[in-house]
């Protein structure tokens, strides 16, 4: 009986201290760091049991060591190691500038810091001495978020003297990605030779053409011609001129002075021109690096809708993300502005002329897709509304269009890089609410309005830049006013228009091989005034109206099943006279 009792009360103690320990909390209380560094910083205004001074130039900042040293290792061995400042009462730091210190112990008590463009240059070598990584990347990512193709080269030379390899990287292979746009600034001119070369040898270089690489190494001959000629023949060495067209070969580089006065440049020429002479069977068997087909990565791409009338003129501005298939508002216009010619050129989109609600304008806005903002430009000479515009060797042409009481047939050019507008031969025919398209070198005026013989019209020019003359092509099957026109493999493609009341979803396709249209697959919806564009082998037809309503679907054509299909979002905002153009995905 007694042995039972001690048993069961041994028990009993056990049970309890079970139950004791069911009973016990563990608790993190998230706040407590932050209000113990809080105190801390107060502590530090206050200049409470600071025990070390922190020198640079002529400020001077009260700080606890222990803090400091949990939170910088730099810091950690200057106050534990063997050295004379573990002791010091006051530290001079002497890479760094004073307000820059400040700004990092700041972020030490407070886990605050501001990166800008003003600051970032003295921010990221001082954290990194002081071992701050998280400000270091801070600073990295900042950078990596302003890349332009203004400024990708600086700062990739800033990434490659401070060791940022990731930094680097991304900033090398946007320049790569961006090479048409970085070509034609003052940091790619002011590169050295290695540089050079090393930019334009990259396989993963993005070029349209190998034109841009051979003007791009004239020009950096050129900016500082005495002491750069001799570098002719190296720097020729990495442009693929077996790639070029032959016409361009003939008429543009055997013609450059600099490639006639260098042999070495001159075996280069005969041997591209060598190999436009070979069969195509033999022509893959060469393994030659300047025979080798640039592979860029393929960026992936987004399509910019700019104002329209909604019913009236607007501001807005939405962008679709092919990948994501969504539609996002950017930046708006400056002004409302409808019926204008968009393009892309030179990597920004440029909305010229148009309707703004009372007048037709001669202004010209350009949209930057780094910095999502609108700046403008030169305007052009005249004003026109209903305009066609499109780019052909790197000169913006903005064609036809209506002045408030006049369809016109002049046509005029504009220069990126003198900022100028300039008249070119006029069309035969007057043409409002005229489609552009550019094949081949020649710029195509397709149908349009004639309000001096009050038609809607069939007719075609042709423009050809070497001669400065339009002439008259086949017609169209159809007469169309305000067609959506795009390019696709070569082909001028002419969709939807009206004639009078009729509104169109039929589409034709213009082959300047033959010189002759044909009928395709008709649209799903009848359609004029819309915008076009050509992505990926595809011709998307954006928004327009039917006659009856402004529409916000979207539709594109597949040349390989003959078929339209409507994408699956439509815009927020049913809108025709809206300008198309495509641009790379901003980073």
């Amino acid at each position: 009986m007694e042995g039972e009792s001690i048993k069961s009360s041994s028990q009993s103690l056990v049970e309890c201290e079970d139950e004791e320990k069911d009973q016990r909390t563990i608790t993190i209380n998230p706040a407590h760091m932050g209000k113990a560094f809080k105190v801390m910083n107060e502590l530090r205004s206050k200049q409470l049991l600071c025990d070390v001074m922190i020198v640079a130039e002529d400020v001077e900042i009260e700080a606890h060591r222990v803090v400091l040293a949990a939170c910088s290792p730099y810091f950690c061995a200057m106050f534990t190691g063997d050295m004379s400042e573990s002791k010091a009462k006051k530290i001079e730091i002497k890479d760094v500038d004073g307000q820059t210190l400040s700004k990092l112990i700041d972020y030490i008590y407070t886990a605050e810091i501001e990166v800008t463009e003003e600051n970032v240059q003295v921010l990221l070598p001082a954290a990194s001495l002081l071992q701050l990584m998280d400000v270091r990347q801070n600073c990295c990512d900042f950078l990596q978020s302003q890349l332009h193709p203004t400024n990708c080269l600086g700062i990739r030379a800033f990434a490659d003297v401070h060791t940022c390899t990731e930094l680097l990287q991304q900033a090398n292979t946007y320049a790569e990605q961006h090479f048409p746009e970085v070509m034609l600034g003052e940091e790619f001119l002011s590169l050295n030779l290695d540089q050079v070369c090393s930019l334009i040898s990259s396989d993963k270089l993005t070029v349209s053409s190998e034109e841009k690489v051979f003007e791009a190494v004239i020009s950096w001959i050129n900016y500082e011609k005495e002491t750069r000629l001799e570098h002719m023949a190296k720097l020729m060495e990495h442009v693929r001129l077996p790639l070029l067209p032959r016409d361009y070969l003939v008429q543009t580089v055997e013609e450059e002075a600099l490639i006639k006065n260098n042999n070495t440049c001159k075996d280069f020429l005969i041997e591209a021109m060598k190999y436009h002479l070979l069969p195509l069977d033999q022509r893959l068997l060469i393994k030659n690096p300047r025979t080798k087909p640039r592979t860029p990565v393929s960026l992936p791409k987004v399509m910019i809708v700019v104002g329209g009338q909604a019913p009236k003129a607007i501001r807005s501005v939405e962008c679709y993300d092919f990948e994501e298939d969504r539609w996002d508002q950017i930046a708006e216009l400056p002004s409302r502005r409808c019926r204008a010619g968009v393009v892309f050129m030179a990597g920004s989109v440029y909305a010229v002329g148009g309707f703004n609600g009372s007048l037709r304008v001669r202004t010209v806005d350009v949209y930057d897709g780094v910095k999502d903002q609108w700046t403008s430009i030169a305007s052009m000479q005249e004003r026109r509304s209903t305009l066609g515009a499109a780019v052909l060797n790197d000169l913006l042409y903005a064609v036809g269009g209506f002045d408030g009481s006049t369809g016109l047939a002049s046509v005029e050019a504009y220069s990126y890089k003198t900022n100028e507008w300039f008249f070119v031969a006029p069309m035969n025919t007057r043409r409002s609410s005229v489609g552009v398209g550019v094949v081949e070198g020649k710029l195509y005026a397709v149908g349009g309005y004639d309000g001096a013989s009050r038609q809607c019209l069939s007719t075609v020019e042709q423009y050809n830049p070497a001669t400065n003359e339009w002439t008259y092509v086949a017609d169209m099957s159809t007469r169309r006013s305000g067609a959506g026109v795009g390019v696709l493999s070569g082909q001028l493609y002419a969709t939807g228009g009206h004639d009078g009341p009729l509104v169109r979803k039929s589409v034709e396709v213009y082959d300047p091989g033959t010189n002759t249209w044909k009928q395709v697959a008709d649209m799903n919806m009848c359609r004029r005034n819309a915008g076009v564009c050509a992505v990926n082998g595809l011709l998307y037809v954006v928004g327009g109206d039917d006659g009856s309503c402004n529409l916000a679907s979207v539709e594109y054509y597949n040349p390989v099943s003959d078929k339209w299909t409507l994408l699956p979002t439509n815009m927020s905002t049913g809108r025709s006279y809206a300008g198309v153009a495509v641009i790379h995905k901003p980073l």
